[in-house]
C-alpha cells in the first residue's frame, strides 16, 4: 500500500463548507487506499476539533500547528517584505515546517491540499508531488479587484492577484500532477500553467440529499435561503449586493417573501443590513439545513467573483430547490439557464428569475427535478474520487 502525506492549511473538519468538504472526502478516500499521513495548520476553532477528527480519520500520524495569524495591514506588509502573498504568510508556521521536513521522506507522495501548503514541500523531497487546487485563487483576486467599489482596496486586490498568480504558476511547475475544476484549468493554463499536468476534479455536495423525497411546493413558503462562509469575502460581497440591488424590489412584489441566511460568524456588513430589515434573518450555524429546504421555496447564491465549483450551487439543485445564481456561480457545470438553475447576472434578470419560481408551481416543479437529476448523473463523489485515485496510482507507479 502506497503512503501519502496530505498538506492542508486547516483542520478538514467538520466539514460544513465546500472546501473541507471536499479535503474530508479526499482524507476519508486516500484513508483507505494508502497509509495517510496529514500535517495542517490549526486556524480558527480547529483545536477543537482535533480529537473528534482523530477518531473519525484513518491516519497513520497527524501532525499539527496553531496557526493565528489575522488579516491585517501589518501581516499585508509583512507578506510584502517576505515577497510571498497574503494567505502563505497567514499559514506559515517555523513548527510546522520542521515536522513536515522530518516526516516527508517516510512517504511516497505528497499531496498538497491548497496552494498556501506548497511552501512546506521540502526542497530535497525526491518523490512526487500532487497540487489540488480548491480555486484559481489568483482569479479570485483579479475578480474582486475589478468588482469591488473601493479605489484602495481595488488596488490592493489587483496587486495580490499578481503576486499570488506567480506562486500559484510556480507551483504548478514544481507539482507532476495538479488537480483543479474544468474552469480552473483554463484559467491557470492561459496564465502559463502546463496543461498536460493537469486533471479535473470537482468540489460537490452532499450527495446523501439526493436519496430524500423531492421537496413539496405546497409545503414551501415564500422564503429564499441562502447556506454559506459568511465571513468568506466573495459571499459577503454578493449578498451585499443581492440585499441592495435586488431584494427591495422582491420584497416590493412580495411583502410576505422573507430571506433566511444560515452560516456561522457573519461579516458586520451583513449584520448591519440584516438589522435594517426585519425579513432578513441571519439564523447563525445550522446543524441540520433539512428543515430549512422544506420551507424555503427558492435557493439563492448571487456570487459576482470566485473561481472553481460553487459547492452551495450543487447543494440546493441536489436538493432539487430552484436555486438562482449567477455566471460565476454556476461556472465550470453543465447548467442550462431555467432548466436546471436560473442563471442570472443583473439585478432586473434576477428580480425576474425568483419571481418567476416564486409564483409558478409548473415552471418550480420542473426545474426541481431536473437539478436534482442533472447533480446525480454527473456529479457523485464515487466516480469523482475514483478519477483522482486512478491518476495517483498512474504517478506513483510511473516512479517505481
Amino acid at each position: 500500500m502506497p503512503s501519502i502525506l496530505f498538506l492542508t492549511p486547516e483542520l478538514p473538519y467538520p466539514p460544513h463548507s465546500g472546501g473541507r468538504i471536499k479535503s474530508w472526502k479526499l482524507v476519508e478516500h486516500l484513508g483507505a487506499h494508502a497509509d495517510l499521513g496529514l500535517a495542517c495548520a490549526l486556524k480558527g476553532d480547529d483545536e477543537a476539533h482535533v480529537a473528534d477528527f482523530q477518531r473519525q480519520a484513518r491516519l497513520a500520524e497527524l501532525v499539527s500547528e496553531p496557526v493565528k495569524v489575522p488579516r491585517t495591514a501589518h501581516t499585508l506588509i509583512a507578506s510584502y517584505l517576505r515577497r510571498i502573498p497574503l494567505n502563505v504568510l497567514r499559514t506559515h508556521s517555523e513548527r510546522l515546517a520542521r515536522a513536515i521536513s522530518a516526516m516527508a521522506p517516510r512517504y511516497d507522495l505528497i499531496f498538497c491540499d491548497h496552494y498556501e501548503v506548497f511552501q512546506y514541500v521540502p526542497r530535497d523531497y525526491a518523490g512526487p508531488v500532487v497540487l489540488h487546487e480548491h480555486n484559481a485563487y489568483f482569479l479570485m483576486w483579479k475578480r474582486y479587484a475589478e468588482s469591488g467599489a473601493n479605489p484602495a482596496m481595488r488596488l490592493a486586490s489587483h496587486l495580490e492577484s499578481l503576486r499570488v498568480r506567480r506562486y500559484e504558476l510556480a507551483a504548478c511547475r514544481r507539482a507532476d500532477l495538479v488537480f483543479a475544476s474544468p474552469n480552473d484549468i483554463d484559467s491557470l493554463v492561459e496564465a502559463g500553467a502546463d496543461r498536460a499536468k493537469c486533471r479535473v476534479t470537482y468540489h460537490l455536495g452532499d450527495e446523501t440529499t439526493l436519496g430524500r423525497p423531492p421537496l413539496d411546493y405546497a409545503s414551501t413558503q415564500p422564503i429564499l435561503l441562502y447556506v454559506g462562509t459568511l465571513t468568506w469575502e466573495a459571499n459577503v460581497d454578493g449578498l451585499l449586493w443581492f440585499l441592495e440591488t435586488v431584494w427591495p424590489e422582491v420584497g416590493r412584489r412580495h411583502p410576505d417573501a422573507r430571506i433566511q441566511i444560515a452560516g456561522r460568524n457573519p461579516d458586520p456588513r451583513l449584520r448591519r443590513a440584516a438589522a435594517a430589515d426585519p425579513r432578513v434573518e441571519l439564523l447563525g450555524f445550522v446543524a441540520d439545513l433539512e428543515p430549512l429546504f422544506q420551507r424555503s421555496r427558492v435557493f439563492i447564491a448571487p456570487l459576482r467573483f470566485g473561481a472553481g465549483i460553487k459547492v452551495k450551487v450543487l447543494s440546493g439543485m441536489g436538493r432539487g430547490l430552484p436555486t438562482v445564481t449567477t455566471s460565476v456561480g454556476s461556472e465550470g457545470l453543465e447548467v442550462e439557464h431555467m432548466r436546471h438553475a436560473a442563471i442570472a447576472d443583473t439585478a432586473p434578470e434576477t428580480i425576474a428569475a425568483i419571481d418567476t419560481l416564486l409564483t409558478d408551481r409548473t415552471r418550480w416543479e420542473a426545474m426541481a427535478g431536473a437539478s436534482r437529476a442533472l447533480i446525480e448523473e454527473s456529479y457523485s463523489w464515487g466516480p469523482l474520487l475514483r478519477d483522482m485515485q486512478r491518476e495517483l496510482d498512474t504517478l506513483l507507479g510511473g516512479r517505481r
